[in-house]
């Protein structure tokens, strides 16, 4: 048995079966990747995989058992190779940080200047993405943090912790009518032609919430994945717009008023995410105390020893 035996198992499944794709992604052969499955297979005594002819189709019901627990191993070696480098570079190396445009663009250019003068011999590679494809990238371990408000405190493959809650505000353009009324209802911005996030992404789902809970009809007629295509297009004189406080500026964004929302709209946590049972190296750690001064390096390197229970701590504080 051996770990690229273990890495072709692996791929597998990722890649949907593929072998071809798979092949590509360890850089080896087809029939090697085939060998090495049959291989691995033989030595356990039992079929990994459900097979039509030579094509792999999915998993048998041990292959469900097992490839779990290659997974696990092939994280401990990515552990070893961590805990070896902390002790022989300590503070080189790279750190890949998965985020949506809103929190790379807003939340992250003080937090990352921060981390380069203090850790300048480390590669930063920021990935920017939805919070689907931001769980899933450090699930796989293709990025060490995920930073997102949606869709990571329910991914059980990740622990998250608490980062920072944000409100929502309007834009409207100057002398729009909306701007001479102190706190708007939702009636109000019912009215007028709204601009907003798409859904799923940074708190729409709290803007959906709020206006079905009143049993009103917003009349959305654009929605963006970022805060700056929507304050262009409000000032275009689209519509008003809905978008993340941290998003508004008042020197830079001067074709725009903005009026709080924060009586409409239930506030958003974002969250930072990482891999369940992965070793942070001592670089990533600081990051993340840069990013949520709150938490501390106990805290966060205590997933590795009980991920539950940091994950349920990490709520109660939400909370």
């Amino acid at each position: 048995m051996n770990f690229q035996q273990l890495r072709s198992v692996r791929e597998a499944l990722r890649r949907n079966f593929n072998l071809t794709e798979v092949a590509n992604t360890l850089y080896t052969s087809q029939p090697g990747v085939s060998r090495q499955i049959r291989e691995l297979e033989d030595e356990l005594g039992t079929a990994i995989f459900e097979r039509a002819g030579k094509r792999l189709t999915g998993l048998t019901e041990p292959g469900k058992e097992i490839v779990k627990i290659i997974d696990r191993l092939l994280l401990e070696q990515e552990n070893l190779k961590r805990a070896a480098q902390d002790f022989s570079i300590r503070n080189q190396g790279r750190l890949s940080i998965a985020t949506t445009h809103t929190q790379a663009r807003y939340a992250l250019p003080v937090v990352i200047q921060a981390f380069r003068r203090r850790f300048p011999q480390v590669h930063l590679n920021l990935q920017q993405g939805s919070p689907q494809h931001i769980a899933e990238w450090v699930a796989n371990g293709q990025a060490d943090i995920g930073i997102a408000t949606e869709g990571l405190a329910q991914d059980i493959r990740l622990v998250t912790f608490p980062g920072y809650r944000w409100s929502h505000i309007i834009v409207a353009p100057p002398g729009h009518p909306l701007l001479d009324i102190v706190q708007p209802s939702l009636e109000a911005l019912a009215r007028h032609p709204i601009v907003t996030y798409d859904t799923g992404l940074t708190g729409r789902p709290h803007i959906d919430q709020a206006f079905a809970s009143a049993g009103i009809a917003p009349n959305i007629v654009l929605t963006a994945m970022d805060a700056d295509v929507i304050k262009t297009y409000v000032a275009a004189g689209l519509g008003i717009g809905i978008i993340a406080a941290m998003a508004y500026d008042s020197n830079e964004d001067a074709k725009l008023r903005a009026i709080p929302a924060d009586h409409l709209f239930v506030s958003n946590m974002t969250r930072v995410a990482v891999r369940r049972g992965a070793l942070l190296r001592n670089f990533a750690v600081a990051f993340i105390e840069m990013f949520a001064p709150h938490l501390d390096q106990e805290t966060i390197t205590a997933q590795r020893q009980d991920g539950a229970a940091t994950h349920y701590a990490a709520e109660a504080v939400d909370a």
